[in-house]
């Protein structure tokens, strides 16, 4: 066999095994910058605008609730296009939703634009773990790792570059409009998407899991394990304008924050990959929110950076390895597609509401103090329940197989 037939096959191995995977982190990029992007740029907004801070958390709630209830209509509306026609449709309305952004100066449009473009990251985010374990069968752990570590990776790179971009062109809206780039960039990779990967259609996606009592604890984990990330994003930037921060800093503490979400993403999968009881890292994602937020409320200006540096990680960890131990739950990348569509929408939706709820303590007392206890007792609730997601469990628990 010649060197270059050797060389030849080696590019194909390598394409074969990392181009999906680029698609794949392409895809999770575009769905979180509509979130983050307006946190550093809040107070210019509100100047603007005259929103109130509760209804400033319709930005994030708005795309929370289209992230939940998609997902559960897709057993009945999937049947209607196929994963192609509903992907591209979604990187669409996220990119449309971007450049309406651009010249909307009403916080009326503004909460419009958020529920478009919360449209369609729930699109392509029910949709992305049934592509992940069809993709990477053998390789789930490491491919939901990177894909949690792309879609957080692309909200921290919104929330600290926004205001930048802000700056630059003396205009909030540049700053929000920005993140057009990436769903035009995503769009571009999925259509060029290696051959060999099949279309699959969701018609036959059918099954539900709504009697199904691990599907509801595992989405309930799933939406206070994202409640943590939902409040950050939402009150972050304020809290530390608050404590005397600029909107380019308080935007670079999301970025810190990403940084450290994008370690736990990669490294909790990775590190527990080669068991199946992944109850250990979530303890370890858990129990280093529940430290950070502690330290959040006793020592907040002197250690902030540290503080967001340990929510980060765990919620990182905690974020990838929920996905993936709903994914290890069945073995067919189908029914497990559906079981992980069912636990981001019922998941999103708790997530959905925490924020709204965080903004009136916030208003009610007057102090993010009640809203950080909040976030600690969701954490210790998952502390609690961390401890059924045993590996023997697995099989008793579902229906399905």
């Amino acid at each position: 066999m010649s060197t270059d037939h050797i060389s030849t096959t080696t590019r194909q191995s390598l394409l074969t095994l990392y181009w999906p995977m680029a698609v794949i982190a392409a895809l999770a990029m575009t769905l979180r910058p509509l979130l983050t992007s307006t946190g550093p740029l809040l107070e210019e907004i509100r100047l603007t605008t005259g929103i109130s801070l509760q209804a400033a958390s319709l930005l994030v709630v708005l795309p929370m609730l289209c992230m939940g209830i998609f997902p559960l209509l897709l057993p009945w509306i999937g049947r209607r296009l196929s994963e192609n026609a509903w992907i591209t449709s979604g990187l669409f309305a996220i990119a449309s939703a971007s450049l309406w952004r651009l010249w909307l100066g009403s916080s009326a449009a503004l909460i419009a634009s958020a529920l478009v473009g919360g449209t369609g990251i729930a699109i392509v985010q029910s949709m992305a773990p049934s592509i992940v374990k069809r993709w990477y069968t053998q390789r789930v752990p490491l491919a939901m790792g990177i894909y949690s570590a792309a879609l957080m990776a692309g909200g921290g790179i919104a929330a600290t570059l926004s205001p930048v971009v802000a700056q630059h062109y003396d205009s909030w809206q540049s700053g929000l409009s920005i993140w057009l780039l990436l769903p035009v960039i995503a769009l571009l990779l999925w259509w060029l998407r290696p051959k060999e990967i099949l279309e699959s259609k969701t018609s036959k996606q059918s099954v539900n899991f709504f009697s199904n009592r691990r599907a509801w604890l595992l989405a309930s984990y799933f939406g206070l394990a994202n409640a943590g990330y939902a409040c950050m994003i939402a009150f972050l930037p304020t809290y530390a304008r608050g404590l005397g921060f600029s909107a380019e800093n308080s935007g670079e503490l999301i970025g810190i924050m990403t940084v450290f979400q994008v370690i736990g993403a990669l490294g909790a999968p990775v590190f527990s990959s080669n068991r199946l009881d992944r109850r250990p890292w979530l303890f370890f994602a858990v129990g280093i929110q529940v430290a950070g937020f502690v330290g959040l409320m006793l020592l907040p200006a002197s250690l902030l950076i540290l503080w967001v540096a340990m929510i980060g990680c765990g919620l990182g960890a905690c974020f990838s390895l929920t996905l993936t131990v709903a994914l290890d739950h069945l073995s067919s990348p189908k029914l497990a597609g559906t079981l992980t569509a069912f636990v981001q929408g019922i998941g999103f939706i708790i997530t959905a509401i925490i924020p709204y709820f965080a903004g009136f303590l916030r208003e009610w007392s007057g102090s993010f103090q009640a809203v950080w206890l909040m976030l600690l007792i969701t954490l210790v609730i998952m502390l609690i329940v961390t401890m059924k997601f045993a590996p023997e469990s697995y099989a008793k628990t579902m229906n399905y197989s």
